[in-house]
């Protein structure tokens, strides 16, 4: 066991305990993308209390601390912290009954249904280890608690908005994810962990016109539904079954009464791809698709394509993921593992993208270890509600002390132990 986790008390001491009651504030008190004005001071009051050098409001709402122990490598560790425009249906006493208003300014839902509450919480407590333990490591410590992740504008807006004077750069970037598992365990993998995600919105320019007289429109509400068909059959006929991919329509929005023909119609989709030729290929397919079909329904204008969100892949340096592995399976034994690709998306890897700095992203199981099994064995853990879901939520223990141990660990494959632990 590493000399960092040695320093973290156990499930029943005092900074669990606390740690726990922050999580709970945080969820029940969630804020929408590019609005998480609370939860950065809660980070920004508590850091700053240990003796982190923070900085506040970088990209909007992120918070930035540096703890500087000696010489040595310099350790980015990152946690987001928005939450989803959703209602949650957990049911338990922590529940977010949270309304907001988003960026319309249509009042909407919020809730933590993606487990960036745990994320804040663990980064929160690696913190307070790592300050009142300097003598267990020796280098820098750079904790980032980003806003933004849901919308894909969070790391991008506080890397354009970096002080690169003030922050060092640093030698290695970390960051995990609470996910669907047993909790208690730990995923890693090399290259490739996540996908690419591209979320469009594209607008069809019909003719409006008397339901009753089809013959003087250009029909978009028909040229929607070809479009729609269509461009499922990019993954089925155009892509290789040996690349994965996925292409979702999520929104199709055309009208408003049974009889009138609308002037537009509009779509609304998602593609997630683990390989950057694809995704080139996709993203160009869906254009060629749309632009044939308004050809083809005679339309007088093309198409209008809106990028809403953009996610690069997520690939593990694979020199650096060993190094955490390695500390992973002396720490946890069995329960840290090769996890499989996953097709969500994150922008986690935009800090190492820009800075041409190496990172590891990994998984920490947040499932009730007994009703994981159960599912696992009945082979029906699609069922077991994942993040997004208005039901998602991670069982606080062991989930708490594993993402505790695991950044602890990862941070401590280069900063620890110090000359004199």
């Amino acid at each position: 066991m590493n000399s960092l986790v040695q320093a973290l008390p156990g499930r029943s001491d005092t900074l669990l305990a606390e740690l726990e009651t922050i999580y709970k504030d945080l969820h029940q008190h969630p804020e929408l993308s590019m609005q998480e004005v609370r939860t950065a001071k809660v980070a920004a009051d508590y850091i700053e209390a240990l003796g982190f050098e923070v900085t506040r409001e970088v990209g909007i709402t992120g918070v930035v601390g540096v703890l500087r122990n000696g010489e040595g490598p310099t350790v980015m560790l990152r946690a987001d912290m928005d939450a989803l425009p959703m209602a949650e249906n957990t049911g338990l006493p922590y529940a977010s009954t949270v309304k907001s208003k988003d960026e319309d300014g249509v009042e909407v839902d919020v809730a933590h249904s993606c487990g960036h509450d745990m994320h804040v919480t663990w980064l929160m407590g690696a913190s307070r280890v790592l300050a009142e333990h300097r003598d267990a490591w020796k280098g820098t410590a750079m904790v980032v608690f980003q806003p933004g992740e849901e919308i894909g504008r969070g790391a991008s807006s506080m890397v354009d908005d970096w002080d690169a004077e003030r922050f060092p750069k640093p030698d290695i970037i970390l960051g995990q994810h609470v996910m669907v598992g047993s909790s208690g365990t730990v995923g890693y993998r090399p290259g490739v962990i996540l996908s690419a995600g591209d979320s469009l919105k594209i607008r069809l320019f019909g003719r409006g016109s008397h339901g009753s007289q089809p013959q003087t429109s250009i029909d978009p509400v028909i040229m929607a539904a070809s479009t729609t068909l269509r461009l499922q059959t990019i993954v089925s006929r155009e892509i290789s079954p040996m690349d994965n991919a996925v292409l979702t329509i999520g929104s199709l929005q055309a009208g408003t009464k049974e009889n009138i023909i609308p002037d537009e119609a509009t779509l609304k989709l998602n593609v997630r791809t683990f390989d950057e030729d694809v995704r080139e290929y996709m993203l160009a397919s869906i254009k060629r698709i749309c632009c044939a079909e308004s050809d083809a329904s005679n339309a007088e204008r093309p198409p209008e394509f809106t990028t809403l969100s953009q996610y690069p892949l997520t690939e593990n340096d694979a020199a650096a993921t060993h190094q955490v592995s390695d500390a992973f399976k002396a720490q946890f034994g069995d329960k840290a593992y090769e996890a499989a690709p996953a097709s969500a998306s994150e922008d986690f890897s935009v800090f190492g993208r820009t800075w041409n700095v190496p990172y590891v992203f990994w998984f920490v199981g947040g499932t009730d270890p007994g009703i994981y099994a159960q599912a696992k064995a009945a082979k029906q853990v699609n069922k077991i509600p994942s993040n997004h879901s208005p039901k998602f939520a991670p069982v606080i223990h062991p989930t708490l002390e594993t993402g505790l141990h695991a950044m602890l660990t990862a941070t401590s494959a280069w900063l620890g132990p110090s000359p004199q632990a």
